[in-house]
């Protein structure tokens, strides 16, 4: 048995080709919520939804996000109507005493659908209406996805990584925001200041993921800010995964990323932005699988080849690594 941390893109390609080395029936997926937005009424999990895709067979392999071919024509109309009735395009939250109205939601991550900043298409919208619908019918978000899993024929399990909501906020010079408003509408060009996990000192890892957590745990090469920082927000996570085998997996080589703001969220949260800065983020992981090109020498067991993930065949190359590694940490 084996368990995923999952946020972004990272760990997803490394999950594209780790059923090579390990079975998805003894695998076991947590999905980062704090990119989760409300969008328009529907709550969409970007993350989670990565993986469910990924698994799924039906991901957009192109983008990493969404469903492949899917058409997006109710998005297209909501911005058309919008520009036909002269509003501005962009992210639009709703007012302050309506983000945390009716349903439980963390606050600054609501948003209207007016103009829809994000693209959502049509097949991928009918999960989040399927997911919201499952909510507002008293499941619980765990509950929800393991339906959209059944739908989706998985064989791993997915679980997002609480039932309470949690929202990634990024202070920059140019406001305060919630994490899909600077990186989608923002393209991450606003300067960072610092991160904070709204919701989180009061959210909890689910029985569900404690007992995941039990397993040894694999990192992937996720945003160790905002797609991993989350988890460690969590009542029960720091402590579970001191107590578990942990591999984590580099996004960096020495000091240059593989892709997306990992860099500058990290120094903006005091860390080097660099395998080294990673190690020191990660004090809860026990070994770690770095290029073959990276010398950075750690005080942990390493495990070297090439991270770089283009296929599944190079996924599943590190995937073997991460095995490695495993041995090494157990």
């Amino acid at each position: 048995m084996v368990t995923f941390l999952s946020g972004g893109t990272g760990t997803p390609k490394l999950l594209s080709g780790a059923e090579a080395v390990f079975d998805r029936v003894e695998t076991t997926v947590v999905g980062n919520t704090g990119d989760d937005v409300e969008l328009g009424g529907h709550l969409v999990c970007p993350d989670v939804d990565t993986v469910l895709y990924l698994l799924g067979g039906v991901l957009d392999r192109e983008t990493w996000w969404g469903i492949g071919d899917d058409a997006a024509t109710t998005h297209e109309e909501l911005r058309t109507l919008a520009e036909a009735a002269g509003i501005e395009l962009g992210p639009r939250y709703l007012a302050d005493e309506r983000q945390t109205a009716g349903r439980d939601i963390a606050d600054w991550r609501r948003f209207s659908a007016v103009g829809e900043f994000m693209h959502i298409g049509d097949r991928d919208r009918a999960v989040h209406l399927t997911r919201t619908s499952l909510l507002d019918e008293g499941r619980s978000l765990t509950e929800a996805t393991r339906t959209l899993a059944e739908a989706f024929d998985l064989t791993a399990d997915l679980l997002p990584m609480s039932d309470d909501p949690v929202a990634t906020i990024v202070h920059t010079d140019e406001g305060s925001m919630h994490f899909q408003e600077f990186w989608v509408a923002r393209g991450g060009e606003p300067g960072i200041e610092s991160v904070e996990f709204r919701g989180g000192e009061s959210a909890a890892a689910t029985p569900e993921v404690r007992d995941a957590l039990d397993d040894p745990v694999v990192v992937g090469p996720s945003n160790p800010v905002t797609s991993i920082g989350p988890f460690r927000e969590l009542d029960g996570v720091p402590e579970a995964l001191a107590s578990t085998p942990v591999v984590a997996v580099s996004p960096f080589v020495e000091d240059e990323v593989f892709s997306g703001p990992a860099d500058d969220l990290m120094v903006a949260e005091g860390y080097e932005p660099s395998t080294a800065g990673v190690a020191e983020a990660y004090p809860f992981a026990d070994a770690f699988v770095l290029d073959s090109a990276d010398g950075t020498d750690l005080d942990r067991p390493v495990v070297r080849t090439d991270t770089e993930m283009d296929d599944e065949d190079d996924a599943a190359r590190v995937a073997e690594a991460v095995a490695e590694a495993l041995e090494v940490a157990t």
